[in-house]
């Protein structure tokens, strides 16, 4: 009976060791739990990422779809013709060989040259100026009916010849106008006056300045008295003494004396 109740409380002891040790595993089950929460929180990261990386990849799959999508400006992605002819074959250009031989002839016009045109306004001026002299020496001949320079040389005024009597004649017609190729006392130009008083001494001289300094001798400027002859480019007129000179000088104005304006000229003396 004594080893009975002995069996038994073995048995007693064992079940209670059972059971503690089943509350222990219990235990410890609970207490592992906890543990394996950092395992979730892990997995739910390790997702989230695998989300936002697939986002992209699908985002980044649809920009080309996008990029083509109508209304959008598809000639900015197509190959420029530049391009394209790059990629194309090279090419060969044939000319015939008579191409080299083949002149160039100028069409039918003709156009004017500043030369030209310079010529023609020269002739358009001298045209103009020849209306105006005909206009004058038709007035010019109309106004006057005294002798001539031919009347003078054949009848002299002054048949005694001398400078200062010359003088004295030309310094009458002051204020006599300017006409281009006038020699009476209707209108003078330079040389004309000079002719027509020099004509009443019944001395002939031609019509041109060139021509009448050409007529004189030629004396040093300081040994000039009035009455000698003033000649420059193209002009004349008589020396009025101190440095002047009495002249026709152009259109507009009348017969004056003037202080001689250049130092380009020479005195010929009548007579000698």
């Amino acid at each position: 009976m004594a080893a009975l109740g002995t069996r038994r409380s073995r048995r007693g002891l064992s079940r209670t060791s059972d059971a503690l040790a089943a509350v222990e595993s219990t235990a410890d089950t609970q207490r592992a739990l906890p543990r394996a929460a950092p395992k979730k929180r892990r997995s739910r990261l390790g997702n989230a990422v695998v989300m936002t990386l697939a986002t992209g990849m699908i985002a980044t799959m649809a920009l080309p779809a996008y990029a083509f999508a109508p209304g959008s400006n598809e000639a900015s992605f197509q190959a420029s013709e530049s391009s394209e002819m790059s990629k194309a074959q090279a090419q060969a250009v044939e000319v015939d060989a008579q191409a080299a031989t083949v002149s160039v002839a100028r069409e039918g016009f003709t156009a004017t040259t500043p030369e030209e045109l310079e010529a023609a306004v020269a002739a358009a001026a001298a045209e103009t100026r020849r209306i105006e002299v005909a206009a004058q020496m038709t007035s010019y001949a109309a106004s006057y009916s005294g002798p001539s320079v031919a009347d003078y040389l054949a009848n002299p005024t002054y048949p005694n010849f001398d400078l200062a009597s010359v003088f004295n004649v030309a310094s009458q017609y002051q204020g006599v106008p300017y006409v281009y190729g006038g020699a009476t006392p209707a209108g003078f130009d330079c040389s004309g006056f000079i002719m027509y008083v020099y004509a009443q001494f019944g001395i002939s001289l031609p019509h041109s300045s060139t021509g009448q300094g050409a007529a004189g001798t030629k004396i040093a400027i300081e040994d000039a008295v009035p009455g000698d002859l003033v000649i420059m480019d193209g002009h004349d007129g008589f020396y009025a003494g101190n440095g002047n000179i009495l002249h026709a000088p152009y259109t507009g104005q009348s017969v004056r004396i003037q202080p001689i304006w250049t130092s380009d000229y020479y005195i010929v003396r009548i007579g000698i």
